[in-house]
């Protein structure tokens, strides 16, 4: 990756993610593949467990309903649906530029298959296939202890900020392309539906 400040010009290139096999231990008792509509209510049934709540549940379901550029993704084991993660497009403003990436979240596993590599796999997944798409970077709001793992570093480093005030260690970036970025500090904005749901 390349970032440095000269005439506030920022040219960012993405490091190659760690591979599944070095994540994921039971990496092949778990399979991957993007949601299919018999999935939709599995989904919302999952991240309503998942989190104890209703609120990611009903994020998912709108985004799903607005957002036409999306992926989502599904973990099964022995053809059971046992984890999500969904991407979105997410806006990086600088004075001079906007440069559009994907955002992580959620992402949910059901509670008695976590600790199992499933979050993990999902996320390596969604990587791969965000790489293929040409996607410039991921920006995820998590886990500091988490995320780093997969890459994801403080998005500060990049001068890089959420549009909303969150801990500085947990709002990440993973670049996985190249983009460049003019003048000052860029924001970082989410989907409306996102601001709507908190």
């Amino acid at each position: 990756m390349i970032y440095h400040n000269k005439n506030s010009w920022f040219r960012f290139r993405g490091q190659a993610a760690r591979p599944l096999s070095s994540i994921v231990r039971r990496r092949d008792m778990i399979t991957i593949r993007e949601e299919q509509p018999g999935d939709i209510k599995t989904i919302r049934d999952l991240n309503k467990r998942a989190f104890g709540q209703t609120q990611e549940a009903d994020l998912v379901d709108k985004l799903r309903q607005t957002c036409d550029d999306l992926l989502s993704l599904v973990a099964l084991m022995q053809n059971e649906v046992v984890g999500h993660i969904l991407f979105t497009p997410v806006m990086v403003e600088g004075e001079d530029s906007i440069v559009q990436g994907m955002a992580l979240a959620p992402m949910a596993v059901l509670p008695e298959y976590q600790r199992q590599g499933i979050g993990s796999a999902l996320v390596l997944t969604g990587i791969e296939k965000l790489k293929k798409r040409q996607c410039p970077f991921i920006i995820v709001l998590g886990h500091a202890e988490y995320y780093p793992r997969f890459g994801f570093e403080s998005a500060s480093r990049y001068g890089i900020r959420s549009e909303w005030e969150v801990p500085d260690d947990s709002f990440m970036i993973l670049v996985i392309g190249e983009f460049e970025m003019r003048g000052g500090v860029a924001l970082a904005k989410y989907r409306p539906e996102f601001a709507e749901s908190m």
